[in-house]
């Protein structure tokens, strides 16, 4: 599985959801107008739009780090998409979601 198919997976029966692919072919997701995850154009990597403290946690765990979007972002590029992976670009996914609902 790769993280596209993750995150599409995710956010798939979730209500609300818009994808969009930009001109160099990066997709991202969107729920009533708030961008909540971006997966690159090479579909190697994806970043998050997490909750403050989720966000710090996240950027401690093995591929994750900094996000140019912002304090709130996580970028996540994972060497090798295993099952470590996929369950935190699923979590995260998830997560970004909901705090894009509020």
């Amino acid at each position: 599985m790769t993280l596209g198919e993750t995150i599409g997976s995710v956010v798939a029966p979730l209500a609300g959801v818009e994808s969009t692919t930009e001109g160099e072919g990066s997709i991202s997701w969107s729920v009533e107008g708030v961008v909540f995850a971006i997966l690159s154009a090479d579909g190697g990597a994806a970043s998050f739009r997490l909750d403050p403290v989720l966000a710090a946690a996240a950027r401690r765990t093995p591929d994750a780090s900094d996000s140019p979007r912002g304090a709130e972002w996580v970028a996540f590029a994972p060497a090798v998409v295993d099952a470590h992976a996929i369950d935190r670009a699923g979590a995260w996914a998830g997560a970004a979601y909901r705090r894009a609902r509020r």
